[in-house]
């Protein structure tokens, strides 16, 4: 089993579970590998730092930090995806907040996906028939154009678009 740090165009950071470098490459080719937050399915591999587990392996010392004549030097480490900076580091947006962010988008989604009925493109014409109480009264999310969500607030009828990725609204695998 490979594990890979993955990041979509919108500097999403995600883990990918693939069971060789193979499948990665053939699912990210078929496009099959969607950002868990934004469904962008432009996606890359993060370098990583592997991990060994050996047995009976200690962790190593802290080494101080070496002296020199230009002042000190302290012991580098690999950065991994929770501490890599991102193009939002210099907008003043730190990573982990970036990341708690996120992580309580996706759980806010499953929720609304949980408590609602996808009804796909006939948004609209449901939306309609529950408020003129032509059907019952329930929670729904589906598709609708910009005009029929306009269309829908002319006559009174609140809508609330949220972005919710495809991968949360199907199957877990």
């Amino acid at each position: 089993m490979k594990v890979f740090d993955l990041r979509c165009d919108g500097d999403h950071r995600f883990e990918g579970w693939f069971g060789s470098d193979a499948d990665y490459t053939e699912q990210l080719a078929k496009h099959m590998i969607e950002c868990p937050v934004c469904g962008s399915i432009s996606i890359g591999k993060l370098p990583s730092a592997p991990r060994l587990n050996l047995s009976g392996a200690t962790a190593p010392e802290d080494i101080a930090p070496a002296k020199s004549g230009k002042g000190t030097a302290g012991t580098a480490g690999a950065a991994t995806p929770a501490t890599a900076p991102s193009s939002t580091a210099g907008q003043g947006i730190a990573p982990e907040i970036l990341q708690e962010l996120e992580r309580r988008y996706l759980e806010f989604a499953r929720e609304v996906i949980s408590k609602t009925e996808n009804v796909g493109d006939r948004f609209a014409e449901e939306a309609r028939k529950i408020h003129y109480e032509e059907a019952p009264a329930r929670g729904i999310r589906g598709i609708a154009t910009p005009e029929e969500r306009q269309e829908l607030m002319e006559e009174g009828i609140e809508v609330v678009s949220l972005a919710i990725p495809s991968a949360l609204d199907g199957p877990l695998q």
